[in-house]
């Protein structure tokens, strides 16, 4: 990789850039020697991509594969709240040394529903490694992907990398680019509708568990369910003003549920961040994190909303 065009701080022991390549060949020309540099320096490398472009790249390295942590995004990244604490920094902090990643969570094939999160969570990245020296480099396919959402990698990534090397990002404001994307989540006119406080808390998860129940969900995906309720709703209790509304209904192959409060949370990476053994909240927002296929979040000024999708 060139020297960065323009004035960037490489002095920083975190790094997160964007790389803009079109097509196969020039996907490999950057990321098999941004890989490669890392081992030659010893450091501890994942490679966090969909199946076709992770199956490229692990030919391409060849024998250098096997010295590499090899993960599917497609599934590990499936809900974006669940990449920064359980795929990026669970890999950063199982080394003592700083960590380089190739991760690719805006791929062509993401839902309208997800493509949101994945910006947020593009945005969050950076606050996250805060204090955790690392090398993140996130591929966008400016063939396949819409001018929209290289806009808004210029805006979660400080440095862009294309074909003619690093630069400044001119758009980089990953504050704006996490609010742009914090929208008010419509609700179906014929969903279910449950009002819960402390007292509530049983019938809300009773109610909910049937609801999925009917819609075919069994075993340990229904058990998901109830904890997915349990969870949302006991935060709502607690931080949310006592109470709140949850609302569920099916779609396709799963279900929704909806928990809104009065609350506003302070700490976006809440449900984000690695767990500690004297953490003290937010592990429930983690294990929704780790069991959904989508979390969204709206916050405005009537409080908070989130809604998670789970399939059966």
């Amino acid at each position: 990789m060139t020297a960065v065009r323009e004035d960037t701080d490489t002095r920083s022991t975190f790094s997160h850039s964007a790389l803009f390549y079109r097509g196969r060949a020039e996907f490999l020309a950057a990321t098999v020697p941004f890989v490669r540099e890392g081992l030659a320096q010893g450091e501890p490398v994942a490679v966090i991509l969909p199946a076709p472009n992770l199956e490229a790249l692990t030919a391409a390295l060849g024998a250098d594969a096997e010295r590499v942590r090899l993960v599917d995004m497609a599934e590990a990244g499936r809900n974006p709240g669940r990449i920064i604490p359980l795929v990026l920094r669970s890999f950063a902090d199982s080394h003592p040394h700083p960590v380089r990643v190739v991760g690719e969570p805006v791929f062509s094939g993401r839902t309208e529903d997800e493509y949101p999160a994945c910006v947020q969570h593009e945005a969050l990245v950076n606050a996250s490694f805060e204090d955790r020296p690392a090398t993140l480099l996130c591929p966008y396919d400016t063939g396949r992907l819409a001018p929209s959402v290289l806009a808004d990698a210029e805006a979660t990534h400080a440095v862009v990398v294309d074909d003619d090397g690093p630069y400044v990002s001119p758009r980089y404001a990953p504050e704006d680019a996490f609010e742009r994307h914090n929208v008010p989540l419509p609700v179906p006119a014929d969903a279910l509708r449950v009002p819960f406080d402390l007292d509530g808390l049983t019938g809300a998860r009773h109610t909910a568990t049937d609801f999925a129940a009917d819609g075919g969900f069994t075993g340990e995906r229904l058990q998901d369910v109830a904890l997915v309720i349990g969870e949302l709703c006991a935060n709502s209790v607690q931080h949310g003003g006592g109470g709140g509304l949850l609302r569920m209904w099916r779609d396709g192959g799963g279900v929704v549920c909806q928990v809104s409060d009065r609350g506003r949370p302070t700490d976006r990476l809440a449900g984000r961040r690695p767990p500690t053994p004297h953490q003290d909240g937010g592990r429930g927002l983690l294990l929704v994190n780790q069991v959904a296929d989508l979390v969204r979040t709206h916050v405005g000024g009537e409080g908070t909303t989130v809604r998670v999708a789970l399939r059966r």
